[in-house]
């Protein structure tokens, strides 16, 4: 998969030595419009750095700005306040309600805007899911179904489309594929490119060098809880990335790393 090039508008998110357990300091940014993707071994801190800006670890040091606000949030439900959004790497585990409905899954997040003096609009949120179901391609006819009966790549479509109805800012996507079928990957990959194209800033954690360089505008290399390197994407390769993951690469080139 390779997008169209994309214009990156306005810095929306902005990271300045972000430091916890075994991570860190990391120095980031993600602009509006662009897809920053972070690779690395398993172990190298990829998932850990998400987790931390989630509120779901907690963070010992650094500072997190959203379009220039300070963001340090104690749990998922201040980062999500701060317009924060999580897919992550354990959909099934920690990113779904499994006996519970498609529609009670995609609007969990999102449920402060349908309540009016303490009752649901149950009306005005069926609706909003259902537009975003569209939006995916998620069969409409499986609104009322618990989630755990969609395939993989249905379930993450799921996940996904909570955060669209939250209209989060920043988007943090924890290895977005994972488990799905071909034809359920590339309209992931198409429904990102979409949301980078709005202005959304999204930033993906994928163990899968030719997704994470497909999709993306700039890779962030990890290795031992840090950056080690910032690529540009078109212009790297596989082999690239994983001399920077093992530590092999030379300090020669497109490399941009840190010491």
């Amino acid at each position: 998969y390779q997008h169209d090039k994309r214009e990156p508008g306005a810095i929306v998110l902005e990271v300045e030595g972000l430091e916890g357990i075994a991570v860190g300091p990391v120095d980031l940014s993600v602009r509006a419009g662009e897809v920053v993707c972070m690779a690395g071994l398993i172990g190298s801190g990829r998932t850990e750095v998400g987790r931390l800006l989630f509120g779901a670890d907690p963070r010992t040091a650094g500072s997190v700005r959203i379009e220039g606000r300070p963001s340090r949030p104690a749990d998922p439900f201040e980062a999500i306040a701060d317009g924060i959004g999580m897919v992550p790497e354990n959909r099934k585990e920690q990113g779904l309600f499994l006996d519970h409905s498609v529609e009670d899954n995609i609007a969990i997040s999102s449920l402060d805007r349908f309540v009016a003096a303490g009752v649901v609009d149950r009306t005005a949120r069926r609706n909003a899911v259902l537009a975003q179901m569209k939006q995916l391609g998620l069969r409409l006819n499986a609104l009322s179904l618990p989630v755990k009966a969609l395939s993989g790549g249905n379930q993450q479509k799921a996940a996904l489309a909570r955060w669209l109805l939250r209209d989060s800012r920043v988007l943090i996507l924890d290895e977005p594929t994972r488990g799905v079928d071909i034809g359920a990957k590339r309209e992931i990959y198409e429904e990102i490119d979409r949301l980078a194209r709005a202005g959304k800033a999204i930033l993906v954690i994928s163990s899968d060098l030719p997704e994470a360089i497909g999709i993306s505008d700039r890779l962030l290399v990890m290795r031992q809880g840090r950056i080690v390197a910032e690529l540009v994407s078109e212009k790297t390769s596989e082999e690239e990335v994983m001399l920077h993951a093992t530590g092999t690469a030379t300090r020669s080139g497109n490399q941009g790393a840190q010491p």
